[in-house]
């Protein structure tokens, strides 16, 4: 099992998620991070860290989020760079947080 980054990340990319990842498994993107299966170790202790709920279990991920399971392995192996240490979260991620359907501004 892994990990999986999902929707409300998009345009808020909090980082406290990466700070206490033993295995540097995320991937950052411009307005997203995304967990790299084959390195997510599925230790969880990323899931308490993110302030937007945006990180599941694999099995735990809703039925409406299905769809980023793929797409976090798919994204993970673009060549993002790694991100291990906390930032900034994206100037405008307050505005953004509670706002449902972003796939749509996810950026590649």
């Amino acid at each position: 099992m892994t990990h999986v980054v999902t929707e409300s990340c998009i345009k808020c990319k909090h980082t406290d998620c990466v700070d206490v990842c033993p295995v540097d498994c995320f991937k950052q993107g411009p307005n997203f991070l995304t967990i790299d299966p084959d390195e997510c170790i599925d230790c969880a202790v990323c899931i308490p860290e993110c302030p937007v709920n945006a990180i599941y279990a694999e099995e735990d991920v809703p039925a409406d989020q299905k769809a980023f399971i793929a797409l976090n392995a798919e994204l993970s192996k673009l060549g993002w760079p790694t991100i291990t240490d906390k930032k900034d979260a994206l100037p405008d991620a307050e505005k953004w947080k509670d706002v449902p359907g972003k796939l749509q501004y996810l950026e590649r």
